[in-house]
């Protein structure tokens, strides 16, 4: 039975301290634009809270969304709690002119290893960063032959998956 699947992310929320340190990052060295801020007062967990949320877009309509409250004991509260780890992050497809215009803005604006890095996974090469909020973001530029690595993987996935459970825990990326 085939079902229907989301059309695009909406958006993906986080806090933030400093929406201005997060506007620097997004949209001055990142290049994504700040598409809305909407300061809001609203009952949350049993009591009226003033914030801000600021979006900043993506190609497809999707965005990146930011919370910061205006009492500092509401941020302490709904802190997003961060323990870092590289296998916790968020993923966008970028062509390569957009990966290298923003290794290249993400240099001049000062950030070096550990806070950014480059992997070649063999079916893709990732660009790391991670924000001023402890978010880590993957900017990542498809192998050429992008298609016919996403069929074999569809073909064998759940082959794949009871392989890896059953205990058997070679690699299957050929592609690296």
């Amino acid at each position: 039975m085939s079902q229907a699947l989301p059309l695009r992310l909406h958006h993906h929320a986080w806090l933030t301290d400093d929406q201005e340190a997060n506007r620097r990052f997004y949209e001055d060295v990142l290049g994504l634009p700040l598409v809305a801020t909407w300061t809001e007062s609203a009952v949350i967990s049993g009591a009226e809270r003033a914030y801000c949320h600021t979006f900043y877009g993506l190609a497809d309509g999707g965005a990146l969304a930011f919370f910061q409250f205006a009492d500092p004991d509401d941020q302490k509260k709904f802190k997003t709690d961060v323990t870092f780890t590289p296998f916790r992050h968020i993923a966008f497809k970028v062509g390569q002119e957009t990966q290298r215009a923003m290794r290249e803005r993400i240099g001049e604006a000062g950030y070096a290893e550990p806070d950014t890095f480059v992997t070649d996974h063999g079916f893709c090469v990732s660009l790391y960063i991670t924000d001023p909020n402890g978010l880590m973001l993957e900017f990542t530029v498809d192998h050429p032959d992008a298609e016919k690595i996403d069929t074999e993987r569809r073909a064998t996935a759940h082959a794949d998956l009871a392989r890896w459970l059953g205990g058997d825990h070679t690699s299957n990326n050929h592609w690296r």
